[in-house]
């Protein structure tokens, strides 16, 4: 997993057997696990919201997209942008004083 750091030692290990009590709790096995993350690699998030739930656009709209829709916003409000690629030359990205808040990631619910 990108981006998450793994506790050392005692943490670590008490964290694994929390999450193997778990998966025995709900019935899912190594296999199901593994599946599921492949799953979520081949189908990456095409909408968020200022709460972080995601949406890849497979199945059904969830609750908060459709609560969105029928409250008048667009879907495409919450559509996550695609980031520069690797091959993309470097003086066609911003830089760090030309990026903004992207008003999509504002949690409208909870201003501040």
């Amino acid at each position: 997993m990108k981006g998450i750091k793994i506790a050392d030692g005692e943490a670590r290990d008490r964290l694994i057997i929390w999450i193997r009590r778990r998966m025995e709790e709900f019935g899912i096995s190594i296999e199901a696990l593994a599946a599921s993350i492949k799953h979520d690699e081949a189908h990456p998030p095409l909408y968020r919201d200022a709460r972080g739930h995601e949406w890849n656009g497979v199945g059904d709209m969830p609750d908060w997209l459709l609560a969105a829709k029928n409250a008048g916003v667009s879907p495409e409000f919450f559509r996550i942008e695609t980031r520069p690629s690797a091959s993309t030359p470097i003086a066609t990205q911003p830089t760090v004083a030309q990026a903004t808040v992207d008003p999509r990631q504002l949690d409208l619910f909870n201003a501040t």
